[in-house]
């Protein structure tokens, strides 16, 4: 009898998912963003949700829940229910290197189902204006002389930009001291501000303010020059190697959520992403918008296991862990 029950009750579970995959969306969509309103997550988030609601006929709202670099936030779409409604964005720090550094309560992998890459932006090397310097040579030349005392910002602790900000010091024989933000927002105000000396950060965050000469750059941390500023060289021509990272996003949501409305997610991401209103806002704010072909859930899964594979034994020797 309780073997008819069970069965009774999963196969009523089983046809519930498909009614919901079939009717989705049938209610509000809420993608969480896991960093503060104002950096380059939320604006990609709030771009893409603003186009989605006509694909998909429904109203999506942005929600910001910050901490823990990213963390808190993805594990709340971890643990929501796998019904299409609460979608996560996140990045390569997020999905990548939290798990690296700290003890979370779900796993990256196993517990989200992939929906589509978004979008790319490069790190790089910027400081404040009255910084002394006007080149790579002359900052490494500051913080020589500093003995320690410059400050370099940073989202999180063990993020992209941490780790590559502490090889950066290696490679050149500095020394600086990290000071850990909440978000790219934050930290860029503190930078404007004067409060902080440099940032090895998310190239998007700042683009603007370079272009208006409010803050400085000295280098992009990628092979090539970086087509949103072709004039700032890059760290292999200046001679440093094998500190390139990107900052690219990716959209999940939790596992088991029904196929059904995965295509749906995505086919109304491809739909915003190939809107040349969107593409051209994105370009404004320095993302990459990913070609078509890497637009599925297969490709992010992918390049998700790739930058794993790639960083998690850098940040293991490095030492790094959240406190």
């Amino acid at each position: 009898m309780r073997k008819v029950i069970a069965l009774a009750l999963a196969l009523l579970a089983a046809g519930t998912l498909n009614a919901q995959a079939q009717g989705y969306p049938s209610h509000v969509i809420t993608i969480i963003v896991p960093y503060p309103a104002g950096g380059p997550t939320d604006t990609i988030a709030r771009l893409l949700a603003d186009r989605m609601q006509s694909a998909l006929g429904q109203t999506i709202i942005v929600e910001n829940v910050s901490g823990a670099g990213g963390a808190i936030g993805v594990g709340r779409v971890a643990h929501s229910a796998p019904d299409g409604y609460t979608v996560s964005i996140g990045h390569v720090q997020t999905h990548v290197f939290n798990p690296a550094i700290m003890k979370l309560d779900y796993d990256v992998v196993s517990d989200f189902e992939p929906v589509s890459l978004i979008a790319d932006t490069p790190i790089w090397i910027i400081a404040r204006k009255t910084l002394p310097g006007d080149d790579l040579k002359g900052l490494i030349a500051w913080l020589k002389e500093q003995n320690g005392k410059a400050t370099m910002g940073t989202v999180g602790v063990g993020g992209p930009t941490d780790v590559a900000g502490r090889i950066f010091a290696k490679e050149t024989g500095t020394a600086f001291q990290i000071v850990p933000y909440r978000g790219g927002a934050p930290l860029a105000e503190d930078l404007l501000g004067g409060h902080i000396d440099f940032d090895v950060g998310q190239a998007a965050s700042t683009l603007t303010y370079v272009q208006s000469g409010e803050l400085k750059a000295y280098a992009v941390l990628q092979p090539k020059r970086w087509w949103a500023a072709p004039s700032v060289p890059t760290l292999d021509e200046l001679g440093f190697h094998d500190i390139d990272a990107s900052f690219w996003h990716g959209i999940w949501v939790p596992k088991g959520t029904p196929q059904e409305a995965i295509a749906k997610l995505n086919a109304a991401i491809r739909t915003a992403l190939a809107d040349p209103a969107i593409q051209e806002r994105f370009k404004k704010i320095g993302q990459e918008i990913w070609p078509v072909e890497d637009q599925t859930p297969a490709a992010l899964a992918a390049k998700q296991k790739a930058e794993i594979a790639r960083w998690t034994p850098v940040i293991k020797a490095s030492g790094i862990k959240a406190e």
